[in-house]
């Protein structure tokens, strides 16, 4: 009896598949040795299985493999997961080859590597070119995360899977990965051009795309900056958030706003005869704490950083919440593909175009959200243009 079994699950980008072997329960031997993206049918995705691992179809899915397969169906979901812990069979794979998956299944979800920087990761400096092949071999994409190696360009490279470069650039997408700059609206002509292709993409939307919109980036203070202006408005009036920042500069040498190292030596008291808040001093304080530590990355950086790794670094601040930042991705780096669910007027005026009864929830938004991408900026900005205007205006 062969003891090799397979499963095929549905998943947000096709029918994908898991081959294992039957395992030694009394030794917990349970190792995945193959899995399948998706083939242009179902049956071409299992006739791949079949004729690769001479699998047969699993009567019963084991626990384990049914909780990798909805650890999978979560993250072409795009919530992302880590496959660090799952056992794999490597049988039959050369030691070079094993020592390159290993090293590439540290690479994070939503950050990519070069085939040289993997390399050199390995131990194997210099060997681009050999790590390109050991990719095209890899029996378990995904959990050994191939499509996240790029070439030296910062250009996606090949793929073997169906669909080739589109599958790969997909699959790197639901991450939030980039590869090279991220694609920024500059100016209204770029604005113009994406709203174009949204329309394409949702005719739903013709009714607010039609209508007049002005749309400048921010000025370009440092990331730093912008946290501390952002923090010091919540909650208060533009004017009276002004008021207070004068203030703050004139406790700085210069005319400006205090430098990280320079603000953690003013006193709070200072602050907050300043007009700061106790929990806003807090978190100016740890703003300054997280620049100087490099959490905050500098406006170089920040350039070639995809907006989920810049979220995740910048909410570990207190006092920075996720709307914070989106609202610095959309308005001060003009990032063009970021929907900030939780902000009540875009949710009111999806609800209107879309003839809802009710407000829908931040998750509801974030699924209907999937059509719009990779222009979810553009469709916000539409949407918060659409206050306070009827739809056929």
């Amino acid at each position: 009896m062969n003891p090799t079994e397979f499963s095929l699950f549905d998943t947000a980008i096709g029918k994908c598949g898991i081959i294992w072997k039957d395992p030694d329960h009394a030794k917990g031997d349970q190792h995945v040795i193959g899995f399948q993206l998706p083939e242009a049918t179902e049956q071409l995705t299992e006739a791949r299985i079949v004729e690769r691992w001479k699998a047969n179809r699993a009567r019963i899915i084991p626990m384990w493999i049914d909780d990798i397969i909805k650890r999978v169906k979560l993250h072409f979901k795009g919530k992302n997961q880590d496959f660090c812990d799952i056992k794999l069979d490597l049988d039959g794979i050369g030691s070079f080859a094993k020592q390159i998956y290993d090293t590439a299944r540290a690479i994070p979800s939503g950050q990519t590597m070069s085939y040289g920087q993997l390399a050199e990761a390995a131990g194997h400096s210099g060997a681009a070119r050999a790590v390109g092949l050991a990719m095209s071999k890899n029996p378990i994409p995904l959990i050994i995360p191939c499509h996240r190696v790029l070439a030296a360009s910062s250009k996606p490279g090949g793929f073997s899977a169906h669909g080739g470069l589109a599958t790969k650039i997909k699959m790197l997408d639901i991450e939030g990965a980039t590869f090279g700059s991220p694609a920024t609206i500059k100016s209204m002509r770029d604005l113009k051009r994406a709203a174009t292709e949204l329309g394409k993409k949702d005719p739903l939307l013709a009714s607010i795309l039609s209508h007049p919109i002005d749309f400048r980036l921010m000025p370009e203070d440092s990331i730093y900056e912008t946290l501390v202006r952002a923090v010091v408005h919540q909650q208060l009036s533009p004017r009276a958030a002004e008021t207070i920042l004068g203030r703050v500069m004139t406790l700085s040498p210069d005319p400006k706003l205090p430098e990280p190292a320079m603000l953690l030596k003013i006193p709070d008291d200072q602050l907050r005869s300043a007009g700061l808040s106790r929990s806003k001093i807090k978190a100016l304080k740890d703003i300054a704490t997280h620049a100087l530590n490099g959490t905050i990355p500098s406006s170089e950086e920040i350039l070639m950083l995809n907006n989920n790794e810049i979220i995740k670094r910048l909410t570990s601040i207190y006092g920075v919440g996720r709307w914070t930042v989106e609202m610095m991705l959309i308005f001060n780096l003009g990032r063009i593909d970021v929907l900030p669910v939780d902000d009540y007027s875009l949710r009111s005026s999806i609800a209107k175009v879309y003839g809802m009864d009710g407000i829908p929830t931040p998750k509801q938004v974030e699924r209907l959200g999937e059509i719009w991408r990779p222009y979810r900026t553009v469709a916000s900005l539409y949407f918060w243009n659409l206050k306070d205007k009827t739809l056929n205006q």
